[in-house]
């Protein structure tokens, strides 16, 4: 009888585990890369994926002065700074949190999700005037700091605490890809409540598991290459491939996390030459179309049909930022005409207004031209 309720709880249990682990979640399917110009401007890029939940966001712009104070789960006033640099970017949920940007010196964020793994630092009151929650970490390293550098010694000074989203129900599981304009990037997470700050070489960033566990699951693929495998001998047969591509033969083609960090590497790593960043963003876009998500493709077999009314993509935005020629674009899943905002012609003053914001499509519609001989 102890034996057959054993089995029993172990079989629950593994039930209960697997439940866990193939949960439908949202798609929170973020990739970021960045590519290197041969005169050296660096481009980086990414999507950002959310399916059938509308991140509303806006295209905005931060003059330098702005004030800011960070938020705390009791409502004290947490840090505050007023901004040192103007910053053009993404917002979210209609609120003033970037999710995505780069400043008048070039540095670039990209914040992306990291559930069920991101674990930020536990709130002390006495220490609230150094405290921030995650959703404004993004503000505060792009008005804050010019280099990668002087965001790593600047983390260390605050403190990144759990503070609830209404509309995302609880603390937002986040990490942060951060770039500098000298290629330079780290990947910004908190783990088990400590800051973790990765050296990010090879400058690609997914979601969960942790940075260190795609590094090491990236192993598993050092076969990959963008030259085509030779003809192969066997007996008196040769064996040659039957197309190109070859080298790249077992490159995991699925949606989840670790197989985009495995393709991202790949595809940036096998990326077209490009003379300088104008041409590179081309590239970035290329490159960035292979990470697009349909509808419907991570939402779970549950997700309410009439959310994905009026949804084209689950991957509702793409950004590339040239650090070096300080121009911002996007293309949205209504319409992928590429957009750019200049921010050496931004005028970053302060104003005293606070934000500027901006709708990313004027029309919910693609930008088709009509070339048909009259």
């Amino acid at each position: 009888m102890f034996m057959n309720t054993m089995k029993l709880w172990a079989a629950v249990c593994l039930v209960l585990t697997w439940a866990a682990v193939l949960m439908p979640v949202n798609a929170s399917a973020c990739t970021s890369i960045v590519l290197k110009a041969e005169d050296g401007a660096e481009v980086y890029g990414r999507t950002m994926e959310w399916g059938t939940f509308d991140l509303k966001s806006r295209l905005v712009i931060v003059p330098r002065g702005c004030e800011f104070t960070g938020h705390t789960p009791d409502g004290k006033p947490g840090l505050r700074w007023k901004a040192k640099y103007g910053v053009v970017g993404l917002d979210a949920l209609e609120k003033d949190f970037l999710s995505d940007g780069m400043n008048e010196k070039g540095l670039v964020l990209g914040e992306l999700y990291l559930p069920g793994f991101a674990e930020f630092q536990a709130y002390d009151p006495a220490r609230a005037d150094v405290s921030m929650g995650a959703l404004d970490l993004p503000n505060y390293v792009l008005t804050m700091f010019a280099s990668v550098d002087e965001v790593r010694e600047g983390l260390e000074k605050i403190r990144v605490v759990p503070i609830p989203e209404p509309a995302l129900g609880g603390p937002p599981p986040v990490h942060f890809t951060i770039v500098d304009k000298s290629g330079k990037a780290i990947v910004v997470q908190y783990l088990e409540g400590e800051l973790t700050v990765f050296d990010n070489h090879l400058r690609v960033l997914t979601n969960s598991p942790s940075f260190d566990w795609h590094m090491t699951n990236l192993r598993n693929y050092i076969n990959l290459s963008a030259v085509a495998l030779p003809t192969k001998k066997i007996e008196d047969l040769d064996f040659s491939p039957v197309g190109g591509g070859s080298g790249l033969l077992g490159i995991p083609g699925d949606y989840t996390p670790p197989s985009r960090f495995v393709r991202a590497v790949a595809y940036s790593q096998t990326a077209r030459k490009t003379k300088d960043g104008d041409e590179t963003v081309y590239e970035v876009f290329r490159v960035l179309d292979n990470f697009n998500l349909p509808v419907g493709s991570a939402e779970g077999a549950n997700a309410d049909p009439n959310l994905l009314k009026g949804m084209r993509s689950a991957t509702l935005w793409t950004t590339a930022a040239d650090t070096r020629n300080l121009k911002l674009y996007y293309h949205t899943q209504h319409n992928r005409k590429v957009r750019m905002v200049d921010l050496k012609k931004v005028d970053f003053a302060p104003t005293g207004k606070g934000f500027q914001r901006f709708p990313l499509d004027r029309e919910k519609a693609q930008d088709i031209e009509d070339v048909t001989p009259r």
